[in-house]
């Protein structure tokens, strides 16, 4: 028998426990999927937008390996603390995988962003997701007119798109009410996404770009003189050449950079303006304390795949600022960490203490790899930690455990959720909507999800 502590319940620490209990090699392994939050799923919950339900439906195939006799979910346990340390929690199980995500967003690094109204995109997202870390606030909505999200990622596409979609359509979602209700008020009307290279470089996908342009209400516009400094726009013949994701992505842009700028028309009080080759120096301050705009120096191809600046400057109006410029992993207590790749050291998933690999400990997701590629990506990532883990599998079972961990985990002071929990925050949630005359509506505070779990949160 093999006992396997799977830390994190998101994409890559479901497919390592689904692809340990599948395999064939080492009969009767058991996992634990651990997560500091009551909830499961990570991401897929809690990062995806909420007007996204086809892809927010990968939880119904998460749940169903969750559900698995041979698994069991146990959140409201968190790793590393004093409470349960990365040493003690390898006492108890005979491997544990690590698939704890990148939390930590990248900075601008520029004057200004300390500005009240300077937020990253992960605040924002996690706010409007209802993680129960997020802070209780409106980011400044009513307020807002002008909002710049800086980035050109599906992150800075999915925040642009919520600022500018319409409650109508947002109220079907699961969104919590208070986030529902703040963007009702919102006086955002012009959004500017800005990235400080060619839209050839975006990394967006077409499909959500494409979905910028069909919301209700919403003028969507790029600007054909900066569309125009992208080599590979300029030159169809060169374009043919791109990844396919590219080349259609530049004829969505295409499509819109016929659009003249201006006010929006009668009917269409929104705006999204797409900028490109804009690299951002300043955040303006404004009465209070506040921000007031962005300054951006114009940048151009440097004929070598990057940018150089021009010494141009442009200055854009927003009381809202959104930084969308990736991901960095934080450090576990008691876990090795690389700070400048914000990783975890490893060898084919097995983590790496001073070089050498460390028995029975291993890594999975964007702590192994880094925040690279879409949720599908975590599947082969998984399993070729997994695969590690069994090539060990034979040294790693002879050691003898103490017991069943969940009552470690009690005798240490902690309260696990297990899956009826969850079925209890599930049917929780369901109640909430209905309650508000809409679907499943999410729990958005520690409190509350603890409540309906009936969790003991002290």
């Amino acid at each position: 028998m093999l006992r396997v502590a799977v830390v994190g319940s998101g994409p890559s620490g479901v497919y390592a426990a689904q692809t340990l209990v599948q395999q064939r090699e080492v009969p009767g392994v058991l996992v634990d999927v651990l997560d500091r939050l009551p909830a499961p799923y990570g991401l897929v919950r809690y990062g995806v937008a909420p007007d996204h339900e086809k892809i927010k439906s990968l939880q119904g195939s998460l749940r169903t390996v969750l559900e698995d006799e041979r698994i069991r979910f146990l959140g409201n346990v968190e790793v590393g603390g004093t409470a349960l340390p990365a040493q003690r929690l390898l006492e108890l199980y005979h491997a544990v995988v690590y698939c704890v995500g990148a939390a930590r967003d990248r900075m601008l690094g520029i004057p200004g962003e300390e500005l009240a109204g300077v937020h990253s995109a992960t605040a924002f997202v996690s706010w409007y997701s209802g993680h129960p870390d997020a802070a209780a606030e409106a980011f400044g909505l009513p307020g807002a007119d002008a909002a710049v999200v800086v980035g050109a990622g599906n992150v800075a596409v999915d925040v642009t798109r919520i600022l500018a979609r319409g409650t109508a359509e947002l109220a079907p979602t699961d969104m919590p009410q208070p986030a529902l209700g703040a963007l009702a008020d919102s006086g955002v009307r012009r959004v500017s996404m800005v990235a400080r290279r060619g839209p050839s470089q975006g990394k967006f996908t077409t499909k959500e770009l494409r979905e910028l342009g069909t919301l209700p209400g919403v003028e969507t516009w790029a600007d054909p003189a900066e569309l125009a400094l992208d080599p590979m726009y300029a030159d169809p013949g060169a374009a043919a050449a791109l990844p396919a994701v590219a080349r259609r992505n530049l004829e969505v842009l295409r499509g819109w950079a016929g659009k003249e700028p201006g006010e929006a028309p009668d009917g269409e009080p929104r705006r999204i303006a797409l900028r490109f080759y804009l690299r951002p120096v300043e955040i303006l301050g404004g009465p209070g304390g506040r921000v007031a705009g962005v300054r951006f120096e114009r940048t151009a191809p440097d004929g070598h795949g990057g940018v150089t600046g021009t010494g141009v400057h442009e200055d854009v109006e927003a009381q809202l600022v959104l930084r969308s410029v990736g991901y960095m992993g934080v450090p576990l207590t008691g876990l090795p960490f690389d700070p400048a790749r914000g990783t975890v050291p490893h060898a084919a998933g097995r983590v790496l203490r001073a070089g050498r690999a460390s028995v029975g400990e291993y890594v999975a997701g964007w702590i192994k790899r880094g925040p690279t590629g879409v949720i599908g990506t975590n599947r082969p990532c998984a399993k070729e930690t997994v695969s590690s883990l069994l090539q060990d599998a034979g040294a790693l079972a002879r050691r003898e455990l103490p017991g069943d961990p969940l009552a470690a985990f009690r005798a240490a002071g902690l309260h696990p959720v297990e899956w009826p929990g969850w079925l209890a925050i599930e049917s929780a949630e369901e109640d909430l909507g209905r309650s508000l005359g809409r679907r499943t509506v999410k729990i958005p505070d520690w409190r509350g999800l603890l409540d309906a779990a009936g969790a003991d949160p002290a």
